[in-house]
């Protein structure tokens, strides 16, 4: 469906294969499936941006090196307007409220667990408004911690369950059993 690894991953992929272009023959890439992905994502994480930006005018980081900064015509590539992707854009309106069930399950270490809520979010709310949502309606069951990374908040623990990297542990989240591709 075009999708490369996750949305986060996109651009780091766009660009790679975009450098490497010639040494991956004889399969043939769609790249217009893949830049039309990113061209409906509504990227908000300034680090996301970053890794895709560079694809989508046609060059990538490792391009930096080489690159005129004298000729102006390679250092303002322009995109067709009807090309350019939306990014980091909101609603001027506020989204009818939506309800989400959200359920956190531990099977795998310590004293394990199920819970289930219903919440009523703004329809196009993050993951960590549901979260935040549930944590208010029952905090004793669905707290949760974050801890802030380039890519922005990242979920650490839920009910009191932390993720461990020795253990190779982490928390999921699944939308009608499919990974979410973003918080």
């Amino acid at each position: 469906d075009g999708m490369i690894g996750n949305i986060y991953d996109m651009g780091l992929a766009l660009q790679a294969l975009g450098a490497t272009e010639e040494f991956y023959a004889p399969r043939v890439w769609d790249c217009a499936q893949a830049f039309s992905v990113v061209y409906s994502h509504d990227y908000r994480q300034p680090m996301a941006i970053a890794q895709v930006l560079p694809a989508l005018v046609g060059r990538s980081y490792l391009d930096a090196a080489g690159l005129d900064c004298a000729a102006s015509a390679r250092t303002s590539p322009s995109l067709q307007p009807s090309l350019s992707p939306k990014l980091g854009t909101t609603g001027a309106h506020r989204a009818a409220p939506i309800t989400v069930h959200y359920s956190i399950i531990n099977k795998l270490q310590g004293r394990h667990f199920s819970y289930t809520t219903s919440v009523q979010v703004p329809g196009g709310s993050t993951l960590l408004k549901v979260l935040q949502a549930a944590e208010k309606e029952k905090p004793d069951i669905f707290s949760f911690q974050t801890k802030q990374t380039s890519w922005g908040p990242m979920v650490v623990s839920i009910h009191g369950l932390a993720a461990n990297a020795e253990d190779r542990t982490y928390w999921q989240f699944l939308s009608g059993g499919e990974a979410l591709q973003e918080g």
